[in-house]
């Protein structure tokens, strides 16, 4: 059988449903998750969303001290630097007035370059938000999907941006589908492709070479 990126989303999609992500109520949200969630899992970084939560605006977030925000965000691992990588990505926002319809307008690879700037937010951290708060197509690369398609067979370029553009290459992929599918990818590696898979009813089995890591 021959396999493709096309073929394993198609696999995915159909047993597992649409996933409708990012978790978040705005776009505002989804941001700040994304820099929670580095180096930690999403129950840790739900639970520094929720301590914030009543802070979950630009103008009400940057009025609180740097001491006080870390605090706030200690469930999430790494809280000291995480609270200065958010100001930093606050001071970037407001270049913007916070305006996320106007960010939107901005040619992917530019905006992609200029999340890039900003200290503590690195391709993955970028590439959400660009998909899921800027409405840009791309395809995240993160240790989920690296760990799925090296056991199903692929031998995938070792640099980030290499593994991204060998995806996108190969797919026709629009908004939804880039969307879908690295969310798709995340609800694999939990439910079967974990560290110990679970390979009985994987809906990837029939196409998995199964190399273990």
């Amino acid at each position: 059988m021959e396999i493709s990126y096309q073929r394993i989303y198609s696999r995915l999609f159909k047993y597992y449903g649409p996933q409708k992500w990012w978790p978040a109520d705005t776009s505002f949200e989804m941001m700040i998750g994304a820099i929670l969630v580095q180096n930690t899992s999403w129950h840790n970084a739900e639970k520094a969303l929720a301590n914030i939560k009543p802070y979950l605006a630009p103008e009400l977030m940057e009025k609180l001290a740097t001491g006080e925000m870390a605090e706030m965000i200690r469930p999430s691992g790494f809280f000291n630097v995480k609270a200065k990588r958010i100001n930093a990505f606050l001071k970037w926002f407001k270049t913007y007035h916070c305006d996320i319809g106007v960010i939107k307008q901005i040619d992917r690879q530019r905006l992609r370059n200029e999340l890039l700037n900003i200290n503590g937010v690195g391709r993955e951290t970028a590439d959400v938000m660009l998909l899921y708060a800027f409405d840009k197509p791309i395809f995240v690369v993160d240790n989920y999907a690296r760990r799925i398609f090296y056991r199903i067979g692929f031998n995938m370029p070792k640099t980030y941006d290499a593994f991204r553009n060998e995806v996108e290459g190969t797919m026709a992929g629009d908004l939804e589908l880039f969307n879908e599918f690295h969310a798709l990818l995340v609800e694999h590696a939990k439910s079967h492709c974990k560290k110990t898979p679970i390979c009985e009813g994987c809906p990837l089995l029939e196409m998995c070479h199964q190399r273990l890591d």
